[in-house]
């Protein structure tokens, strides 16, 4: 299981426009030719990541034992850690560690969630995640938030506002009007969250806050600036409605900070924080601190199959799975993309993270990467 190659890969996703049009990935190849695939986080299309893997990650695992990963990784991330932690360097890392997750299945010819002690259940159901709800009216929201779940017949809805986060409290009488109308389409006993994206000042997301407890939102994610903790951390300790942050927290001494303010539900992200192993550190740190684990999620392949191979072994799962925007985006690379089933997500049963690609779409999808 010596590591042979380590090949970095930008594609273009989809119709490689609009949302996330380019999505980054590696694979770890070992001597026999074997190899396994990781995910990078798709800020920026990942390219400065996979710089960083190229350059400063790769040469070091060369020749290494693969199954010697967590020794691996710990000891890449002290040798850059000069460049963050957070970010580029926890990205990078995410998705070696995913890729290496990928392969030790392969090796031991067994599905993830095997390897991570066994599956509570293989079945996730899933919510829709709707974004782009700031730059709508009232009745486009509800149009958007109807089709989805139509489309997706997910168990619960969040409702994104992707604004300008050099604003704050643009429209907070329009976003209470939205919230409104969404719960009225929807009816009170669908479970629905808000996430205003970073949108509010303490005094503003308070205001909003106490809307959405009366209308019986289930949670209210990152209402403040992420790098701000003491308001993340005010606005959950003054608020009845769960508070949920995390998916800007890089390592999982940020996320112990998280929870110290007051943050009840914590939403880190598998291809920006420490991959399937950084995941199941946040699930036990969650855990002995009595707080919600649900992560953030709008990758539509491996990212997300890594996601719920933990998911899946979590014994008190407390929310749906993440459906974002654009899902179909993954299909034409993939052969078995994970697309839900009335509401529901399947985790694979075969070696590894369980995904197939087909090798000449990949191929011709890929953009140049100049390292």
């Amino acid at each position: 299981m010596k590591i042979a190659k380590i090949d970095i890969c930008q594609l273009a996703m989809g119709d490689g426009k609009g949302w996330m049009p380019k999505s980054a990935f590696v694979r770890v190849v070992t001597e026999d030719g074997v190899f396994g695939l990781g995910e990078v986080s798709p800020m920026q299309g990942g390219y400065s990541s996979l710089v960083v893997i190229a350059r400063d990650m790769a040469p070091y695992l060369l020749g290494k034992d693969s199954l010697d990963h967590a020794v691996l990784l710990d000891t890449l991330l002290h040798k850059c850690i000069k460049l963050g932690p957070d970010g580029i360097v926890t990205g990078a890392l995410a998705a070696l560690d995913i890729a290496l997750w990928d392969l030790k299945g392969k090796h031991f010819e067994q599905p993830i969630y095997k390897l991570l002690g066994g599956a509570w259940t293989t079945r996730l159901p899933c919510y829709s995640s709707v974004g782009g709800n700031a730059a709508r009216t009232v009745d486009e929201v509800v149009r958007a938030v109807a089709a989805r779940v139509e489309k997706e017949k997910s168990s619960a809805v969040k409702i994104r506002w992707d604004g300008d986060r050099t604003r704050q409290d643009v429209d907070i009488k329009g976003d209470i009007e939205k919230a409104r109308a969404v719960r009225k389409l929807l009816g009170d006993d669908f479970e629905i969250g808000f996430d205003a994206n970073n949108g509010y000042s303490v005094g503003g997301a308070i205001r909003v806050g106490r809307e959405l407890e009366q209308l019986g939102y289930a949670w209210f994610e990152e209402p403040v600036q992420h790098y701000n903790l003491q308001a993340m951390g005010e606005v959950a300790q003054r608020l009845d409605i769960t508070v949920s942050a995390g998916e800007q927290t890089y390592t999982l001494q940020s996320l112990k900070d998280l929870i110290e303010v007051g943050v009840r539900m914590v939403q880190p992200d598998i291809v920006k924080m420490g991959g399937i192993t950084g995941m199941m550190q946040c699930a036990a740190l969650a855990r002995a601190h009595g707080v919600e684990l649900v992560p953030h999620q709008t990758q539509p392949v491996v990212g997300h199959l890594a996601n719920i191979h933990v998911l899946s072994t979590l014994m008190h799962l407390a929310k749906p799975v993440e459906l974002a925007d654009q899902w179909e985006r993954g299909e034409p690379v993939f052969v078995n993309p994970s697309m839900p089933d009335n509401g529901c997500f399947e985790v694979p049963d075969s070696p590894g993270l369980g995904v197939q690609i087909n090798e000449e779409e990949f191929e011709s999808r890929r953009l140049p990467v100049s390292v």
